[in-house]
């Protein structure tokens, strides 16, 4: 009989599974015949790897804007996002956040280009804009700023040495040691999921592929934590690998993930989003948003500086 469960995540973070279009099918092409082993749990695997970067990312909408043009009105944002990463050094049982990006941008709409007026040298935007005058494209153009900012530090930090984890999916799909990791579910990646639920904690899936050509990645999932009475997503992540890594390397990086990734499962008293949400990228997330300052300060200093008489 199908049981009714509340979700474990705070309502203000949506949810783990999502319930617009919870498991739909994926779109693109999925092979589930890639690790040649019987399709069960899979237990994990600790190789020891000794440096281990978390990588993410925060975004905010500082002030909506509007270009009052004689053609017009054109939509736009101000907003702030900050990239980083937190490195947990296992050799000397310690984590420290290593990299820090702030950026501000202004986006308008219809190919306009913000004038932006003076502010202070710790609140300066770039300008950008995009084609349409969709609201969503304003917000697409923003977050795809900070991914690839992502995307340079995870790059960065894997061509040092580093095993990177990227929160979610990954936007480089080159040759080195890093996987992205997906917190909530929107597509079902495997015809039968049946494995997902009876995945214990610190286990995987068997990998799968997604995608062809270039854009074509190595996946599996993993659970966090044992579901007890809860759900059978409960405490499920799905992980990726480079399509351009050799599977050998990619089967290291699965096992190595469902060993060392529950280590750091988060605890539902102190995270909304546990377990999930790993206690370092919930400690970068922190540190980060404070970078960003204040928000009602930033949105004051930008209605004082655009009352100033800047188009």
């Amino acid at each position: 009989m199908a049981r009714l469960h509340v979700e474990g995540w705070a309502p203000e973070y949506g949810a783990s599974v999502e319930p617009e279009d919870a498991l739909s099918p994926a779109e693109g092409s999925v092979d589930v015949d890639v690790e040649d082993r019987p399709w069960e749990p899979i237990a994990g695997r600790d190789d020891d790897v000794p440096l281990v970067a978390f990588v993410d990312g925060v975004r905010r909408i500082d002030a909506r804007l509007l270009l009052d043009d004689p053609s017009g009105p054109v939509p736009g944002i101000c907003g702030s996002f900050a990239a980083g990463a937190v490195v947990w050094d296992r050799r000397e049982r310690r984590s420290e956040v290593t990299v820090r990006h702030i950026e501000r941008m202004a986006v308008l709409g219809d190919g306009h280009a913000p004038d932006m007026p003076p502010l202070p040298e710790w609140l300066a935007y770039s300008s950008s804009s995009v084609a349409d005058d969709d609201p969503a494209s304003l917000i697409r153009a923003f977050h795809d700023a900070m991914r690839r900012a992502e995307a340079v530090i995870a790059e960065e930090l894997a061509d040092a040495g580093h095993f990177v984890v990227a929160d979610g999916p990954l936007y480089e799909y080159t040759r080195n040691d890093k996987m992205g990791y997906v917190k909530s579910h929107r597509r079902s990646y495997l015809p039968d999921t049946t494995i997902v639920g009876l995945l214990p904690g610190a286990h995987r899936t068997p990998l799968f592929t997604i995608g062809e050509g270039r854009f074509r990645r190595y996946s599996w999932y993993v659970r966090l934590v044992d579901r007890g009475a809860d759900h059978s997503w409960a405490g499920i992540v799905r992980c990726e690998a480079s399509g351009a890594l050799d599977k050998a390397s990619v089967v290291t990086i699965a096992d190595r993930s469902a060993a060392v990734l529950p280590l750091l499962a988060s605890q539902p008293h102190l995270d909304p989003r546990a377990p999930q949400n790993l206690v370092p990228i919930a400690a970068l997330e922190r540190d980060l948003r404070h970078r960003l300052g204040d928000a009602g300060l930033v949105l004051r200093a930008l209605r004082t500086a655009l009352a100033g008489g800047a188009a």
